[in-house]
């Protein structure tokens, strides 16, 4: 039996269609000069986001409407100025205020929340940073010569800055796992790890990835891999979604050696934070570890060949050219790179997210 149903990625690429359209009417409805100007104030509004998750205007309503003066006394502010805030915000559906004039949560500003099922909230506050902005207001300047940003202002490499900067760091950590919560269940939807014996979790972190796929996989085991002081804090979690009898910790770095014994590495968001000649490196080293006939899972944003539509993974390649001099990459490009490594690229699955796996077998 096979099903002429659409597949839940399909669904999403029809609703992208649609909204693209969409947002062109939109775009065409005014003069371009007011549509330019929307465009180059919507910094203005992402700063302003930025705001409410630093104050923790949306954690302060989680309970409830709030007055102006009470939401003022919750997150210690002004009540003028954060009736300001929010009086914008609300002209983009980012809260509501009601007859009585309390302020309450809608959809959008749920997302703040920091107990929001996939919360937005230390996202917000990464790219509203003082610092981060300070990385962006030299972009011209990366377009011009090609280098990166970080390190050319900050005499370092973009890691090595970011964990000495401590209040930085932890927003940036907290940052990726929540923006991580994005893609773990449509990757875990669109793509079936059902056949892997063993799993291992390339650079996972505490293992929210590797938890989701063994949770979905009853019969497989993991190894997550990671530096010494990452899995460390990895057990509570594992405990905490019931796989950690099932998982292996390993210490190590993936651009010295990578643990053997896996049937399908993955590397979730870890090829795109390196140039090329240091993404090969790290596949270099999971080929060693591999033998021939098993598999590598490159979770990825995949930039589309041609395409005159917005696309997620466009703006994140501009900000991995500003930290690292790294970049998002094509289909083609994640081939090439691959083939360099000893893998021959299978096939691309695309999910309901913006992101893909892109599928590899050693040869």
């Amino acid at each position: 039996m096979f099903s002429l149903a659409p597949s839940p990625a399909q669904v999403v690429r029809v609703v992208e269609t649609v909204r693209h359209h969409v947002g062109r009417l939109h775009q065409r409805m005014v003069p371009p000069q007011a549509a330019m100007m929307e465009m180059i104030t919507n910094a203005w509004a992402a700063q302003a986001i930025t705001a409410a998750a630093d104050l923790g205007i949306a954690d302060a309503l989680a309970n409830g409407p709030l007055s102006a003066d009470e939401l003022a006394a919750a997150v210690d502010a002004e009540a003028d100025t954060v009736g300001r805030l929010l009086r914008a915000l609300i002209g983009r559906g980012v809260f509501r205020q009601l007859r009585d004039g309390r302020y309450e949560l809608t959809p959008l500003a749920d997302t703040l929340r920091s107990e929001s099922d996939v919360s937005l909230r230390a996202f917000a506050r990464f790219v509203g940073a003082p610092q981060e902005r300070e990385h962006w207001s030299h972009f011209t300047n990366a377009i011009r010569t090609g280098r990166a940003v970080v390190p050319e202002l900050r005499g370092m490499p973009a890691f090595e800055y970011m964990a000495g900067e401590k209040g930085l760091d932890e927003i940036f950590n907290d940052a990726m796992t929540d923006a991580s919560g994005l893609a773990i269940g449509p990757v875990i939807a669109g793509y079936d790890f059902s056949r892997y014996a063993t799993i291992v979790d390339v650079a996972g972190g505490h293992g929210r990835l590797l938890a989701a796929i063994l949770t979905a996989t009853p019969l497989a085991r993991g190894i997550l891999f990671d530096q010494p002081h990452v899995v460390a804090g990895a057990p509570a979690l594992l405990k905490q979604n019931d796989v950690a009898d099932r998982v292996q910790l390993a210490e190590g770095s993936f651009f010295d050696a990578v643990v053997d014994g896996g049937d399908a590495y993955v590397l979730k968001h870890i090829i795109h934070d390196w140039p090329d000649e240091d993404a090969v490196q790290i596949l270099r080293n999971v080929r060693t570890a591999a033998g021939s006939g098993k598999h590598v899972l490159l979770v990825e944003f995949v930039l589309p060949e041609h395409t005159d539509r917005d696309f997620m993974g466009h703006w994140l390649d501009l900000e991995m050219l500003v930290g690292a001099g790294a970049r998002e990459r094509t289909a083609a490009q994640y081939d090439r790179l691959l083939s360099c490594a000893g893998f021959r690229m299978t096939r691309v699955v695309e999910t309901a997210s913006p992101i893909s796996v892109v599928e590899a077998i050693a040869i």
